[in-house]
């Protein structure tokens, strides 16, 4: 083994819950409440969120003292990922070089595999292991992992306005057009949240922002394909320039009908961890965008999505999340090394907050993102972010 070998010692946890004013994607609607733990169930997508920014920091540290952050999915139940972590992933990657990111990988997957975990929460875990061990082996080398990963094509990358946080239609359209006026020549609605119907709330949009912004609609696998064929054909006079989740995540024959059926790009594949939930829908022709998530899938997933994306002349536009700015930086960086990156998705009410809790230059300002520039991941967290680290054996006070 070469001297300059970094071995992984130790592995550490961190769930992280940052308070909020105004819950993710916007406030309350009737009948919808937060329960005891911190919870809200959005009715339009009978989908649970949290009420707080909530997410899970990993920390990987070498034999030198250097650092490897990553950070994963970790909206709902974040002690189910962290038990992962800390009792199966982290002892068994002790003495590992993070320099085989890849390689630990493909064998932390496999210690699961024969059992069925291919999704979910373990997944979720990898991918935040493989986030901090790529950072760590980008700050031994003293490069970016743009730099690990072929190379860096993109210094800046186009941000799409994810979401309308406000009460009334014609807020929301005041809205948008504030952020059009910041320079974002993109805004996306989420129709979980309309009240005055899908199709006027997105004629409404266009009539506010002009012909000349693209704009997008999220229908949170709401509706089955035929329904679903029906509403964006009915969109298509707004000039969507994606249509996202139309049906259930598990419908691949729903989803194939839906995007041979209607004018507009379908985007799929935010819930998605691994090449082999994309690959059958690849070859079938699903998608015009796929959407991955880097707090599911991780560096080494996402960058074989996205190359496999290219083959088919596939656009990715990564889909983002809650996140305190780790697996954001991690998004940017990787996605800075593939070609048809048309747009990032940008959270507002979440990464602008947040970016305060993370160092170095990464931003989003004036309709584009720029790209961290430092090592690894080019972003640490702050000291001021473990103010808000949940102990463990207590409430969270969510």
């Amino acid at each position: 083994m070469s001297n300059s070998v970094d071995s992984i010692v130790k592995v550490e946890t961190f769930i992280i819950s940052i308070p909020r004013e105004v819950p993710y994607l916007g406030p309350l609607k009737e009948g919808e409440h937060i329960n005891e733990r911190g919870y809200l169930v959005r009715k339009g997508n009978r989908t649970i969120y949290p009420s707080t920014d909530m997410t899970l920091l990993i920390k990987a540290i070498g034999e030198s003292g250097r650092v490897g952050w990553g950070e994963c999915y970790g909206i709902v139940a974040p002690e189910a990922t962290k038990a992962i972590v800390d009792d199966v992933l982290g002892p068994v990657i002790i003495g590992r070089d993070p320099g085989d990111a890849v390689v630990i990988h493909e064998d932390l997957y496999d210690l699961m595999r024969v059992r069925g975990f291919f999704g979910g929460y373990y997944v979720d875990a990898l991918a935040g292991v493989d986030i901090a061990l790529w950072d760590l082996a980008g700050k031994n080398l003293g490069v970016s992992v743009s730099t690990l990963l072929g190379g860096r094509r993109h210094s800046t990358i186009p941000a799409y306005v994810s979401g309308l946080p406000r009460a009334t239609l014609q807020e929301r359209c005041d809205l948008a057009v504030e952020w059009v006026a910041k320079g974002y020549r993109g805004i996306k609605f989420a129709a979980v949240v309309s009240d005055e119907g899908i199709v006027q709330e997105m004629l409404a949009l266009r009539e506010a922002v002009g012909p000349d912004i693209d704009l997008m609609v999220d229908l949170h696998w709401k509706f089955e394909a035929s329904e679903a064929v029906r509403l964006i054909r009915r969109l298509e006079v707004s000039n969507l320039y994606f249509a996202e989740a139309p049906c259930q995540p598990e419908d691949l024959e729903g989803q194939v009908r839906v995007a041979r059926s209607i004018g507009v790009p379908l985007a799929l594949g935010e819930e998605w961890r691994t090449v082999y939930e994309y690959r059958p829908r690849l070859e079938a022709r699903c998608m015009g965008v796929i959407q991955p998530e880097i707090g599911h899938t991780g560096i080494t997933e996402f960058m074989q999505i996205g190359r496999m994306a290219q083959t088919f002349h596939i656009n990715t536009i990564p889909h983002a999340s809650i996140s305190v700015g780790i697996f954001m930086a991690a998004s940017l960086v990787t996605s800075s090394a593939l070609q048809r990156v048309p747009y990032h998705e940008y959270q507002h009410s979440v990464f602008d907050r947040n970016l305060a809790f993370t160092d170095g230059d990464m931003s989003c300002a004036q309709g584009h993102y720029t790209v961290p520039t430092g090592v690894g991941l080019g972003a640490n967290p702050r000291d001021e972010l473990f103010n808000f680290v949940v102990a463990e054996g207590r409430s969270s006070n969510r």
